[in-house]
């Protein structure tokens, strides 16, 4: 790894479209050139795994995932990383989604629960991102007998404030202004990307981490380059130390051959 550089990419809208839900041509034609150049490539996403179903035109370039926003990491089959929220956090959320009415999604290691009163999460993952994975979930109960790893609830960046305090074990990454990821304070992408630099025995100034999101702003302060998406939130750009085009501007391949990665 002396030599050459470990790529994180956060997924929606950095490498996906919002418009296609697609990654760019460019985008792949990108990452095959640095990883034939020696570059290992990392996914890092708010997503769960069983919801990662768009990145097949790069799977055979992934080494590993940080998912669920740094609550689990893996490299094949070796979890890197394991945070689960404590229950009692878990169980104060649900209860407050339950007693507010508002949406909110609960996520395990590999099954989600879903409470939609008001149709949010419909529209917004099944119909803005394209997630078909949650048209048959779990029952809340059969989750809160299990490791929680992360809680999507859909209130405003207001009630967040008000909210947050009641969670005392937790952090929380917005990256829509409608819901944020809950996950335990241990977890986040940053985090993540220690855990897989300390596994792999690589240092953490040899990463480049690509976002667009708040829940990216740990990993952008976290890797050595931190790269902010044109499409990026403008405190994620205030923290990056470069800013590239929008993910449907060539953004990745733009910002991959700045640093010189796709020769």
């Amino acid at each position: 790894m002396t030599d050459t550089y470990a790529l994180f990419f956060d997924i929606d809208g950095t490498l996906v479209s919002f418009n296609t839900h697609e990654i760019p041509e460019s985008a792949v034609l990108a990452l095959t050139k640095a990883k034939a150049n020696g570059a290992q490539i990392y996914i890092a996403t708010g997503r769960p795994p069983m919801i990662i179903t768009n990145l097949g035109a790069i799977k055979h370039l992934i080494d590993g995932y940080i998912t669920i926003n740094g609550a689990l990491c893996y490299i094949g089959r070796k979890m890197v990383c394991y945070q689960p929220i404590p229950q009692q956090d878990v169980l104060t959320c649900v209860q407050d989604a339950q007693a507010k009415g508002y949406g909110l999604i609960v996520i395990g290691r590999d099954k989600v629960a879903v409470l939609d009163p008001t149709g949010s999460v419909d529209r917004i993952f099944r119909q803005y991102l394209n997630v078909k994975e949650f048209d048959n979930p779990s029952p809340l109960q059969e989750l809160l007998c299990q490791d929680v790893l992360q809680l999507t609830a859909f209130f405003d960046a207001d009630y967040e404030k008000v909210m947050l305090p009641s969670l005392p074990h937790c952090v929380s990454g917005r990256w829509h202004p409608e819901f944020t990821d809950i996950t335990a304070r241990e977890a986040d992408k940053g985090k993540g990307i220690q855990a897989i630099a300390c596994y792999k025995g690589f240092d953490t100034s040899r990463t480049i981490a690509f976002g667009d999101g708040g829940n990216d702003l740990s990993m952008i302060k976290q890797a050595g380059i931190g790269v902010a998406m044109g499409n990026a939130t403008p405190e994620l750009k205030q923290q990056a130390d470069y800013i590239t085009d929008s993910v449907d501007e060539d953004g990745i391949l733009n910002a991959l051959k700045h640093f010189g990665l796709t020769h």
